[in-house]
């Protein structure tokens, strides 16, 4: 494979990156992200609607890659055995120039509500979208939704987790840890209460 050269979609996000990290994204107009990829206005609106969607390009795309690993899940395959089908599909999607801009991309966004808001918005909308893929399975409505909430959790810690150098693990061997932590944190939710003994 050859050395990685960013499109012009790529470009441009990590142009904002780098602006929104010098001077906050408030701060930042299309303009100025524009110009720092070396690109113009009008390319910049044939790939993004405004200035706030430049960091979350990729979630149609992983969507399709969530739903389409659950449909193809085998016929008798658990909830979390397709959920965790959809993270490997999702997670193997991504590059390792990803990896090296993940922390700036998630202290970016932690500093702006905004974004933060946005983040929360496209998590909802990648559980909404394996939820329905379950369903669709069959899965009953209830199993559906928390199997897929704890789907997108395991995704969204091991990406934070794979941007953390240094280790060698791949985001899929994260993202799989993920949902068993996860998986048996929910499953002791059942256990019996532990009460502090009476004082003798």
């Amino acid at each position: 494979m050859g050395r990685w050269e960013p499109n012009g979609r790529e470009r441009l996000v990590l142009a904002a990156l780098d602006l929104f990290a010098e001077q906050g994204y408030d701060s930042t107009t299309v303009a100025q992200i524009a110009e720092r990829a070396g690109l113009t206005k009008t390319t910049f609106f044939r790939h993004f609607p405004d200035k706030r969607e430049v960091l979350f390009v990729g979630q149609p795309v992983h969507s399709r890659l969530l739903v389409d690993a659950i449909a193809d899940a085998p016929a008798d395959a658990t909830p979390m055995e397709a959920v965790a089908a959809a993270l490997d599909a999702v997670t193997a999607s991504f590059v390792p120039e990803q990896r090296a801009f993940g922390p700036r991309l998630l202290k970016v966004v932690a500093a702006n509500r905004e974004l933060r808001e946005r983040s929360a918005f496209k998590r909802y909308g990648l559980a909404e979208a394996v939820a329905q893929a379950l369903r669709l399975r069959g899965v009953e409505e209830r199993t559906a939704t928390v199997a897929a909430e704890l789907g997108m959790l395991a995704f969204h810690d091991a990406f934070a987790r794979w941007t953390e150098p240094p280790h060698e693990r791949t985001f899929t061997e994260l993202a799989r840890e993920e949902l068993e932590r996860l998986w048996s944190a929910a499953a002791g939710l059942g256990e019996p209460r532990v009460t502090a003994a009476e004082p003798g």
